[in-house]
């Protein structure tokens, strides 16, 4: 019998800033990345920062990175278009741009958001999909709430595109949706046929007991890194992605899950 694959994600760069041991320049991020890639991870969730970490519409750092990761891996890239309200969304989705993303974050909807609201409109959304079909980018349709499934599940009857669907399920954002294993396999049972789903999770010094329950709770995708979480147990904080990697690699190991590689990710996420 072939045991479940779990495919691990990491975003290497907290939104903090400097500090804590936070791979901030292109060297630094290709490092971890390198390193993450080693320990099992198989693809990276990546923004386009300045050296201070801050979100920003210059590729000039983003791009870099990239090369320096493709010139010694095969990870995949996962470009975010996500942000602050107050970029557009044609810089939102600037990381698109960027030769050999095949991943991308899309956000399905607008929410309370710690002191702010998230807003991601119709109209937006419409545009960042257009473009990720146009440059056969797949995305993940980022859930924060429950009615954004529904978003999800319009832009698939319109065509856009084709399954596997992936779904993440963003909990625990302040002013969002909270984590709970109640409320994990609530949104897991909306999903549409041909559905992949995996969970981030913000903050907490729990971060890898949510992460435990999400494996046992059929996720085909966990993610872990200094954007989501630095605890690698209640109290401990890592000092670096790779730590947080390897505790979720040797957690997955211990339940029966086998890990995917990028190549192995490729063909079940179904991307070209």
């Amino acid at each position: 019998m072939n045991k479940k694959k779990i495919i691990i994600g990491v975003a290497p760069v907290g939104g903090w800033g400097e500090g804590n041991n936070n791979p901030l320049t292109p060297d630094e991020i290709s490092k971890e990345v390198y390193e993450c890639w080693n320990a099992g991870a198989s693809y990276v969730h990546l923004h386009v920062r300045d050296r201070n970490g801050k979100l920003t519409d210059d590729l000039t750092l983003f791009r870099e990175t990239v090369e320096k990761i493709k010139a010694k891996t095969d990870i995949i890239i996962d470009g975010s278009t996500g942000g602050y309200p107050s970029l557009t969304p044609y810089q939102r989705s600037l990381s698109l741009d960027v030769p050999g993303i095949e991943l991308a974050s899309l956000n399905m909807g607008s929410c309370n958001f710690f002191d702010g609201v998230y807003i991601n409109s119709p109209q937006d959304i419409e545009f960042w999909a257009g473009k990720m079909k146009e440059k056969n980018i797949k995305p993940i349709f980022e859930i924060f709430e429950a009615g954004m499934i529904n978003n999800a599940i319009n832009l698939i009857n319109k065509g856009f595109f084709k399954k596997p669907f992936l779904f993440d399920f963003c909990l625990n954002f302040p002013g969002a949706m909270h984590a709970s294993s109640k409320n994990v396999i609530f949104l897991s049972e909306l999903l549409p046929e041909d559905s992949l789903w995996g969970l981030v999770y913000f903050g907490g010094e729990d971060f890898m007991f949510m992460q435990t329950m999400a494996m046992t709770l059929s996720a085909t995708m966990v993610r872990c890194g200094f954007e989501d979480s630095p605890y690698i147990a209640p109290g401990v904080r890592a000092k670096s992605n790779v730590e947080l990697v390897e505790k979720i690699v040797s957690i997955a190991r211990e339940i029966g899950v086998d890990i995917a590689s990028p190549k192995e990710a490729r063909k079940i996420m179904g991307l070209s």
